[in-house]
């Protein structure tokens, strides 16, 4: 049965187009057939990721959401950029990053239903195993779509007060919609930190599983987003991490 996995955080800055890339590369390696919609539509960034070129986007979920093409028309494959061979798949259905389609989305919104018709039209139309979805940050009638859908809810959080009490809140919310399974993912963790205290916190604090914890790391700083960091850093304890949060998600 396909599923569908949200990332998902209440705050900007938390890493979530990153986990979301890293996340849907390691199963797609797996051999599975993978897509990504960047619903992000306010600030899209993660074809930047996924090594796929602006000028090559003749069409993204905005022409979809606006009706001018089916959203199979936007769905770019991916896969050959990140390594992924045999069986498993990957394609980006990207947000554009005109100025003037932002600029619209901001103003006129757009049919929440129809996102929704999309992302069943994807994963039946391209005969999907996984759909991944990077939402935009917060909490709104969009997202709640979108965790309402989830199979799999992945909540990124920093050991930030601010992201604490955020966190509570969509956690609640998730709660309420009563969404399959979530994870809690703590990202950009200092290393003096003991992570094993740190997991203990977090889970006595959501009742949730904390699925992993990663350092904050100068190598994936470095990088600056031009790649996927588990395919660039294969044997990097933030790969491993990566492969374990995918291991949870695949289960």
């Amino acid at each position: 049965m396909p599923k569908v996995v949200s990332i998902h955080s209440y705050r900007g800055g938390t890493g979530k187009s990153n986990t979301t890339a890293n996340l849907s590369t390691s199963v797609a390696l797996q051999g599975q057939r993978v897509a990504v919609v960047d619903t992000d539509i306010q600030s899209p960034g993660i074809h930047n990721l996924f090594g796929l070129d602006p000028e090559r986007m003749d069409k993204t979920l905005n022409n979809f959401l606006w009706g001018q093409a089916p959203i199979e028309d936007a769905a770019y494959d991916v896969g050959g950029n990140v390594g992924v061979q045999g069986d498993g798949k990957l394609f980006l259905i990207p947000a554009s990053i005109r100025p003037d389609d932002i600029s619209r989305i901001l103003s006129e919104g757009y049919d929440v239903k129809l996102l929704h018709e999309g992302f069943r039209k994807l994963v039946k139309g391209l005969n999907l195993d996984y759909l991944f979805i990077d939402t935009h940050p917060g909490l709104s009638k969009e997202t709640f779509l979108s965790i309402a859908i989830s199979h799999v809810l992945i909540l990124i959080l920093r050991p930030d007060k601010q992201d604490y009490q955020g966190t509570a809140v969509t956690v609640d919310v998730a709660k309420q919609l009563k969404v399959r399974k979530m994870l809690l993912v703590v990202n950009k963790a200092l290393s003096s930190m003991n992570f094993d205290a740190l997991k203990q916190k977090v889970e006595d604090t959501y009742g949730t599983t904390v699925a992993g914890i990663f350092p904050l790391s100068e190598d994936m700083v470095q990088l600056a987003s031009e790649g996927v960091f588990c395919v660039k850093y294969p044997d990097h304890r933030v790969s491993q991490e990566f492969r374990k949060v995918a291991l949870q998600v695949m289960a």
